[in-house]
């Protein structure tokens, strides 16, 4: 009988134990948390002490309970509360609802910089000879009037005047290019030869873009830059032939790019298609799961809207050489429609895909892009200004890297050796497909001046349409040693002014010892 009390008592001893170490372990981790929570007994309580038959009963009956039985039945009635982690849901929730702002928002911004883009090629065909006809007629006029000025033209019409020389003398050298010679090469190479060579010609062209740029920018402030000596206009000569050696050499390259490509829509099998459009699903792999910030977004934005733009253009040629095979027969057209469409596709939904993903993985909003459209405004409306710095076609090419001299070069020499002008009807014609295109120039123009004005206001960007451009510094800010003597001191002026310092610092705390005694 002894030895059953005592086991009740070791029993209700380790109970009691084992309890008051779960309360501290309770609040332990409630004083580290700052949080005390309610007290709720875990045990039956009867007068202050806990009923330990009923813990045995309890035990018992979970005993008692199959290990399976119970473990469905907790998996079939427990419950959550989602509520518990509201700041979780709803980021989820809105990076959800930014998925599907992104193709709206996106769409917008590549339209209008379509629109840019468009603006910016149709002036190469339209104002440009006409700008070109004002400047001769300005340089053969005035010394005949007896205004001999030390400036005979001005620097945006010597811009205009080097844009017109550099595309005649490509054009006269793109005659000399054979195109059918180089379509019947390109097709006599086999699919992955092929896939390869079209990989290689879209980082030759991007690299292209982004230097040539920079070499029409030097070969225009040579030409327009301030000369003390007559001597020095020499300098424009090598920037010119070099900035001509670029155009040719980007224009026969976009003409590589158009034969693939029509090889391409011409194959059998449109396997070499297939690969190609496959490879714009690659771009996105190598550009979602990377690092974006918002100005690399807005690059990546541009360079999209410059690809999208130059590649309509090469199907246009595409479709132009078809039509001449086959004399123009438009049942033809229909063929190569669905091609057209599947390629059209194909880039619209991966740039979908591809800016969807970046902006979820890189927590940007889909209100970015309108920051990126008034951006884009702002560039056209300030080209329009009297103060204006730079041409509106060269802001367009520096911004989106869409330089449209050897796109126009390769497509003036396709639509010359694909239609043929022959009689006074035919000029007729080409001479009204001309005004069409000054009125569909001028018509876009002033579309887009409107929208970016009322985008430049949204996004309240008017004040800087007033400041002035970033001037270089002087070489007397430069170079310390030629700076004003007045503003460099003499080593021995700041000795003096130290020394200076030193006494009067010295002088106010004798001041205060003084004081303290007294």
């Amino acid at each position: 009988m002894a030895d059953v009390s005592g086991i009740g008592l070791s029993e209700q001893k380790e109970v009691e134990i084992e309890l008051k170490n779960r309360q501290e372990r309770r609040w332990g981790g409630a004083h580290r948390s700052g949080k005390l929570p309610r007290v709720t007994p875990e045990l039956p309580e009867t007068l202050g002490f806990y009923d330990i038959s009923s813990v045995r009963r309890e035990q018992r009956g979970l005993s008692a309970d199959p290990s399976l039985t119970r473990f469905i039945c907790a998996e079939l009635t427990r419950g959550y509360f989602l509520e518990h982690n509201e700041a979780k849901y709803t980021e989820r929730r809105e990076r959800v609802y930014t998925c599907m702002r992104i193709p709206k928002e996106l769409e917008k911004l590549m339209i209008f910089g379509f629109f840019l883009c468009a603006d910016a090629f149709l002036y190469v065909f339209t104002l440009l000879p006409l700008r070109v006809l004002l400047a001769l007629l300005r340089l053969f006029t005035l010394p005949c009037c007896g205004f001999s000025g030390s400036q005979l033209l001005q620097p945006a019409q010597v811009c205009d005047m080097l844009k017109g020389l550099i595309l005649l003398l490509c054009f006269s050298m793109m005659h000399y290019v054979d195109y059918s010679m180089m379509y019947h090469l390109i097709r006599g190479q086999s699919v992955i030869k092929l896939y390869i060579i079209y990989n290689m010609l879209e980082v030759a062209d991007r690299l292209f873009s982004s230097f040539g740029q920079d070499i029409l920018d030097a070969l225009y402030w040579t030409a327009t830059e301030p000369k003390e000596r007559k001597r020095d206009n020499i300098g424009v000569i090598p920037h010119f032939f070099m900035a001509v050696f670029y155009v040719f050499l980007h224009a026969i390259l976009i003409m590589v790019q158009a034969s693939t490509l029509n090889v391409a829509f011409n194959s059998h099998n449109k396997s070499l298609l297939t690969i190609m459009m496959s490879n714009n699903f690659v771009e996105i792999k190598g550009s979602v799961f990377k690092k974006f910030e918002k100005n690399n977004l807005f690059q990546m934005s541009n360079s999209d809207i410059k690809e999208r733009f130059t590649s309509y253009v090469l199907l246009l040629i595409v479709c132009l050489r078809n039509m001449e095979q086959f004399s123009w027969n438009p049942e033809h057209m229909w063929v190569l429609l669905p091609d057209v469409f599947m390629v059209v596709t194909s880039e619209v939904a991966v740039d979908i895909i591809k800016h969807a993903f970046i902006t979820k993985f890189n927590d940007i909003p889909a209100d970015v892009y309108s920051e990126y459209r008034a951006s884009l405004a702002f560039d056209l409306v300030s080209s329009r200004q009297k103060n204006a710095y730079t041409d509106y076609s060269d802001s367009v090419a520096r911004r989106m890297g869409f330089i449209p001299l050897p796109l126009a070069v390769l497509l003036i020499r396709v639509v010359m050796s694909s239609v043929k002008v022959q009689g006074a009807m035919s000029y007729s014609c080409v001479l009204l497909f001309y005004l069409g295109l000054v009125t569909m120039k001028v018509l876009n123009s002033i579309v887009l001046l409107g929208k970016s004005c009322v985008y430049v206001k949204r996004a309240k960007m008017e004040e800087k349409l007033f400041e002035r451009p970033p001037t270089a510094p002087s070489a007397s800010a430069k170079s310390p040693s030629k700076a004003d003597p007045a503003r460099c001191p003499k080593a021995s002026d700041l000795i003096v002014k130290l020394a200076k310092d030193k006494f009067g610092a010295i002088q106010t705390e004798y001041q205060k010892v003084k004081c303290v005694k007294v």
